[in-house]
């Protein structure tokens, strides 16, 4: 925990907060399985949380160095910024999957090494960060983190389903299409398959703990096969 606070820039006062920002969903204690225990005891909620402070501190940033630009040129930055890729990337750059608790089969299915769960993971440790010094703490581990990134803005990879579109679009074809193929697994925990489709080439399928999730591999997935990526 000394090297994850030294890489972070925040020491925590209050470190069960720490411990559930650290959880992944897939984890069960043997309290949390205690019939009629309603407390949360993952991550879950802190990701919807981190995600609102991770978006509001890069937004100020992004508006006090560049006063040139409008909000056309201002947004696309943000979204390439705050997207679960590089809150995942954020989260490897810091090795954050060797600090998190995860259940015996996410484990098992290389869980410290998916976007997800290193986004999702990314999200809660900032909301645990704020929640326990409060926004200026958040904003200083934040700009640690993001600090190579915030410094070359302009060189951002771009998501799987931006560049897939931009690559359909420059041919003069239609905008990709995404079809749900199957949903599976428990409420709490689904896997989504999906379709990235483009006219007139094969479509090429990916899954994912969400649509959106899935939706960007597929699209990567093609871009591989296409040999565009």
């Amino acid at each position: 925990m000394d090297q994850l606070a030294q890489r972070i820039g925040h020491t925590f006062e209050a470190t069960d907060i720490l411990q559930r920002a650290l959880t992944h969903s897939s984890f069960r204690t043997r309290d949390a399985r205690k019939p009629g225990n309603t407390q949360p005891n993952n991550n879950e909620r802190l990701e919807f949380l981190g995600d609102r402070v991770l978006g509001l501190v890069i937004a100020e940033w992004l508006f006090l160095n560049f006063p040139d630009q409008e909000e056309g040129d201002l947004a696309p930055k943000l979204n390439a910024l705050v997207r679960k890729e590089a809150c995942a990337q954020a989260a490897h750059d810091i090795d954050l999957g060797s600090y998190l608790k995860l259940g015996r089969g996410e484990e098992s299915a290389g869980g410290r090494d998916k976007m997800a769960v290193l986004g999702n993971a990314m999200e809660a440790l900032i909301a645990a960060v704020y929640l326990d010094g409060g926004y200026k703490a958040a904003e200083r581990m934040i700009l640690i983190v993001w600090a190579p990134y915030l410094e070359t803005i302009g060189n951002l990879p771009k998501d799987p389903k931006t560049a897939l579109q931009e690559w359909a679009q420059a041919r003069g074809l239609s905008p990709p299409d995404y079809v749900e193929l199957s949903r599976s697994g428990p409420d709490h925990e689904p896997v989504f398959e999906m379709a990235a489709q483009v006219d007139g080439l094969e479509p090429e399928s990916a899954k994912g703990s969400s649509k959106r999730s899935a939706e960007q591999s597929a699209a990567e997935a093609f871009l591989k096969r296409e040999k565009i990526w």
